[in-house]
């Protein structure tokens, strides 16, 4: 079993309130708009992180971490972008990856918006973890942890902080 941290949109900002909310957390996931390499590293010294760039995000974030991840944890295969749409309403780059790479988690960011759902015309999670930073039209700071274990996601819990 693995636990994981997902957050999306911190904007270069890192704060004890999620130190403490990602304490059990084995990994850190991050759907971009990191912030920068800074940020980027110290969440890196924390817990080992994977992520992607966002559309914030400046050159040297972009040439250290990819447009989009796919990879395996604990039996779950997880297709990860910053931009993503949302069940529905996806953006043609997330439908033409969905169609190259086997999912069962489909993790976004960029709209600030939690949101967490079924979606069963692609069978996959979509998870979107809203925005963990300062910057952006939302009024709540969120972020998601899991588990991860046998190709399922378990013991969801949400971290929200007035902004």
């Amino acid at each position: 079993m693995r636990c994981v941290g997902l957050l999306s949109d911190t904007h270069g900002v890192w704060d004890d309130a999620m130190a403490d909310f990602f304490a059990p957390c084995d990994e850190l996931w991050h759907a971009g708009d990191i912030g920068g390499l800074a940020l980027a590293d110290t969440m890196a010294r924390y817990r080992p992180l994977r992520a992607v760039h966002g559309n914030i995000d400046d050159a040297a974030t972009r040439a250290e971490y990819p447009e989009y991840q796919h990879f395996e944890v604990e039996g779950l295969w997880v297709l990860m972008l910053h931009i993503g749409g949302a069940p529905g309403h996806y953006a043609a780059r997330v439908v033409e990856l969905l169609a190259q790479h086997r999912a069962d988690v489909l993790v976004c960011g960029h709209s600030h918006i939690l949101r967490v759902e079924r979606d069963a015309s692609q069978g996959v999670l979509y998870m979107n973890p809203g925005a963990s930073g300062f910057f952006g039209p939302h009024a709540v700071r969120t972020a998601l942890g899991f588990q991860v274990s046998g190709g399922r996601v378990g013991g969801l819990e949400v971290w929200e902080r007035s902004r």
